[in-house]
């Protein structure tokens, strides 16, 4: 019956990932709560399972001890000496029992147990698994979309995800049986189970498509600086290279933009701006500008994080962007306050006759 057991064991842990001695802990514990339980309430259980031997030792310890007040968990001097010939007042004997002495009861509770410590097992594989994809990228099959709140159900390494519709890209419309990648932004426990938090809106999706595909990011000659933005529209990303030999750019766009072409792609068509990023301010808001051309950049003489930008009257509305978009991902790019102000300095008049 004990190399049955132990077989068992071998089969869950091959079969389910759990680890042998993981189980083994559980065990012991649920044959601990079970005895207690059979004999009415003993606190001192000794379970001992040894794999090497394939052996159980289950003991009750109790004090020994002249006055029984309490039976469960002390014994008589006399009554002890049948364990131990030498036990005396104020020692412990254990007192073995046999498994098969176990009450239906107490075999009840040590099966429960023993489930529930292979559902937990099972909870704490999943939950391992899905921290190691903490802030990476996954693929996952689209299963289901809810038409009413549009949340989608993606199948990921054989678990069942919620992709929320918030989470989702504007105007990307999914179908079922479709593989996406998604961004894993959150790992946490819950009382259902692991819960993976996941987005396709979120910019350290775009951040890790662009160290897939770029060997020079992965590498780390080529370093991401900076990202902004707004997801099924426009993506800016400020690049920098260690190595003055490197176009860090160019390396980000490919041969013949076929690198950026596949993150395009793979986002639906969102435009992306990779620029060069400088320590310099001025010219690093300048680069976010683009494709704009800028002619000046003042910054704040007092320090703060604001500055006006000079562009030539023909570029201004390209500066500013479609519904102020271009000039808002540079601010959040940079991280400063943009002024921009076309080069004759009508801006401020012409908008007033308008």
């Amino acid at each position: 019956m004990n190399s049955e057991f132990f077989e068992a064991m071998a089969m869950i842990e091959k079969e389910k990932g759990i680890p042998a001695d993981y189980l083994l802990e559980k065990i012991v514990k649920a044959i601990q709560v079970a005895v207690k339980n059979d004999s009415g309430g003993s606190e001192d259980i000794v379970v001992d399972i040894d794999p090497v031997t394939q052996k159980f030792y289950v003991a009750v310890r109790k004090l020994v001890t002249e006055e029984v007040t309490d039976p469960h968990n002390e014994i008589y001097t006399l009554d002890a000496r049948k364990y131990n010939r030498s036990a005396e007042p104020g020692s412990y004997v254990e007192i073995p029992m046999e498994p098969k002495k176990f009450g239906r009861i107490a075999a009840q509770a040590a099966k429960h147990v023993i489930r529930q410590g292979i559902r937990e097992g099972e909870r704490e594989q999943i939950l391992s698994k899905f921290r190691s994809k903490y802030n990476e990228i996954v693929s996952g099959v689209v299963l289901r979309i809810d038409p009413v709140k549009g949340n989608v159900t993606l199948e990921i390494d054989r678990n069942e995800v919620i992709l929320p519709k918030g989470e989702q890209t504007p105007g990307e419309e999914l179908h079922e049986g479709e593989r996406i990648k998604v961004y894993v932004v959150d790992v946490a426990a819950s009382a259902k189970g692991p819960k993976m938090m996941i987005s396709r809106t979120h910019a350290g999706l775009v951040k890790r498509l662009f160290e897939q595909e770029t060997p020079e990011i992965a590498s780390g000659v080529v370093e991401i600086k900076a990202i902004a933005r707004e997801a099924g529209s426009r993506t800016k990303l400020a690049v920098w290279s260690k190595d003055e030999n490197v176009d860090a750019v160019g390396a980000c766009i490919g041969p013949k933009g076929s690198r950026v072409s596949v993150i395009v792609e793979e986002l639906g068509g969102e435009k992306i701006d990779v620029v060069k990023y400088s320590d310099d301010m001025a010219q690093f808001i300048a680069e976010a500008l683009s494709p704009a051309k800028v002619l000046k950049v003042e910054l704040d003489p007092e320090g703060g994080k604001s500055c006006k930008v000079t562009v030539p009257d023909n570029q201004l509305s390209l500066a500013i962007g479609n519904k102020g978009q271009n000039a808002r991902l540079a601010a959040r790019l940079t991280g400063y306050k943009i002024d921009i102000r076309p080069e004759s300095g009508f801006y401020g008049e012409d908008e007033d006759e308008e």
